[in-house]
């Protein structure tokens, strides 16, 4: 295992907050400094730059969710084969190759020995785009290919990536000799080291060795897909919160991106309906992107539906104490929430302030120096709305 597993970053300026982007794996590292998340938040200076404008705070939907022009819940209608969803990520870079729109995509293949290791690829054709289809829940160094763009004669580009990664390609964009550049969006929580993982998945799952790929989902159960294709399903409140608290990078228990602010176009599921994915159209760009894809899909109503506040609050205080509840009690509580609890965008809310009220009190105990400069101001307010533990 630990062959297929890549090193290290030499250069961390970021030292233990490294998120292993791979920026400073390239000629590009002298710019980590501004271009590091962790190092250097400017996500208002780079939302201008991106989206002609900064958030609204009091929009109740930008303070979320970020900039955009308008939110969908879709899915294809003919789902590729072997994606984690329906497939519509791959999609949009396969159509952006075979209409020209790009000569490449920055996606993300695995390791041929271990599916969960990432590999991260300059994409020429569809078929090696739908190669690197199924999410890696795992830290991925996608930049470290940057030095390649400008030898492989690469002039328009698609590079899919999470938040902090694409802080960084944004930073330093102009500098890439592009003549276009599209970003697609995955929002993005908790990943881990490979390590990590495998500690994640030996605490929870009931095989480990037959994970391929698993998600956080909207019914509050972790969903594990096994290599037979059953679905395993793990209540989230039955968690061994005292074994993984550690366990989650450090930089992502430091990031207020979970929405993926500074893509053109981002594609997840936590605003829609179970069995739905939902997309954010943040500008012009965006709207390239979907267009190419349009016609293959399905769209349904954005719902949003059901109180966040009270659970948001019961959360942090358990996660705190390191609360670990018996597991039949995770299952009834768990089957009373999915019931009557948020959905749709009330339970995008719901997570993205559960996990921004943890974040907060982790830089404020753990990097007191950085704090005020840290947190984005969107999150500052979030977070204000909530009791927070006193230290």
């Amino acid at each position: 295992m630990a062959s297929s597993m890549h090193p290290k970053p030499k250069n961390r300026p970021a030292l233990e907050l490294c998120s292993e982007c791979g920026l400073c794996d390239t000629s590009y590292l002298r710019y980590a400094k501004w271009a590091c998340a962790f190092i250097t938040q400017h996500m208002d200076e780079l939302e201008s730059k991106t989206h002609g404008r900064e958030r609204d705070l009091d929009n109740e939907r930008e303070l979320y969710f970020g900039v955009h022009r308008q939110m969908y819940a879709a899915r294809k209608r003919k789902p590729v084969e072997g994606a984690q969803w329906t497939g519509i990520v791959s999609t949009i870079g396969v159509r952006a190759l075979e209409s020209g729109l790009v000569d490449a995509v920055l996606c993300v293949g695995a390791d041929k020995i271990d599916r969960f290791t990432p590999r991260p690829l300059l994409a020429r054709t569809p078929e090696e785009v739908l190669a690197a289809r199924v999410n890696k829940p795992t830290l991925s160094p996608n930049l470290s290919v940057l030095d390649e763009i400008p030898k492989l004669g690469i002039k328009r580009l698609l590079a899919i990536g999470v938040g902090c990664q694409i802080q960084a390609l944004r930073t330093v964009q102009d500098k890439l000799g592009l003549e276009a550049l599209y970003v697609l969006g995955t929002p993005c929580v908790d990943n881990v080291t490979r390590q990590g993982l495998q500690t994640f998945l030996d605490s929870t799952s009931r095989s480990p060795a037959t994970v391929v790929h698993y998600e956080f989902m909207q019914d509050f159960r972790i969903h594990f897909k096994h290599e037979d294709g059953s679905i395993e399903k793990v209540p989230f409140f039955g968690l061994d919160t005292k074994a993984l608290k550690e366990v989650f990078a450090p930089s992502c228990l430091s990031c207020f991106d979970y929405v993926n602010g500074l893509a053109d176009l981002v594609v997840g599921y936590m605003g829609a309906q179970f069995g739905w994915q939902w997309i954010v159209e943040r500008n012009e760009k965006g709207r390239v992107l979907l267009d190419l894809v349009r016609d293959e899909l399905e769209f349904t109503d954005i719902v949003e539906s059901g109180k966040r506040f009270a659970a948001v609050q019961q959360g942090i205080e358990a996660y705190d104490k390191a609360v670990t509840l018996p597991m039949w009690v995770a299952k009834v509580m768990g089957a009373v929430i999915d019931k009557i609890g948020p959905r749709g965008l009330e339970y995008a809310r719901f997570s993205i302030d559960s996990h921004f009220a943890r974040n907060y009190l982790y830089v404020r105990r753990r990097y007191p120096g950085k704090f005020d400069r840290h947190i984005p101001r969107y999150a500052k307010k979030i977070v204000s709305r909530y009791k927070l533990p006193v230290d």
